[in-house]
């Protein structure tokens, strides 16, 4: 059974402990530029949402990659980085359409959630349960929507 992240942006307090650990656990440091998952402000509603790689079932970045350095993990469905494989050439980022692939400037290779090889720290790390770790057949386009609509009707 392949698992997914899930967001509860409503439950998301902006604490960014989910980015602290993310940083700690891909790069050894604690600095939310170096993390995989990042929190979008509303600055004028007060709101937050995490948000992170959606391990397309059709990934661009995979497919757009000249060196292959973008592979799919079966075991947990993630679409992971090689690193000795990145060239650092960026042609994933330009593919992404949610803007979840980041260059590291200082490994000079390109970084994405990987699931933490299916224990994601975001979710361990998440005081208020914002972010989840569910059974894939659980998330997808029909929450999405629910939420979308809520947010229009509000």
């Amino acid at each position: 059974m392949l698992k997914s992240l899930h967001i509860e942006a409503e439950k998301c307090t902006g604490c960014l402990q989910c980015e602290l650990a993310c940083s700690y656990r891909g790069e050894g440091v604690f600095n939310p530029a170096k993390s995989r998952i990042r929190v979008f402000t509303f600055h004028d509603e007060g709101r937050f949402a995490p948000y992170t790689c959606t391990q397309c079932a059709e990934a661009w970045c995979l497919h757009v990659c000249p060196v292959e350095a973008i592979i799919d993990n079966p075991a947990t469905g993630a679409k992971e980085v090689v690193a000795g494989r990145c060239v650092g050439c960026k042609v994933c980022t330009i593919a992404c359409p949610f803007g979840t692939i980041n260059y590291n400037q200082d490994r000079k290779i390109v970084h994405k959630c990987d699931m933490c090889g299916g224990d994601p720290e975001c979710v361990k790390s998440c005081p208020t349960g914002a972010i989840l770790f569910l059974d894939a057949d659980q998330t997808g386009l029909s929450r999405m929507r629910k939420y979308a609509g809520q947010q229009i009707h509000s």
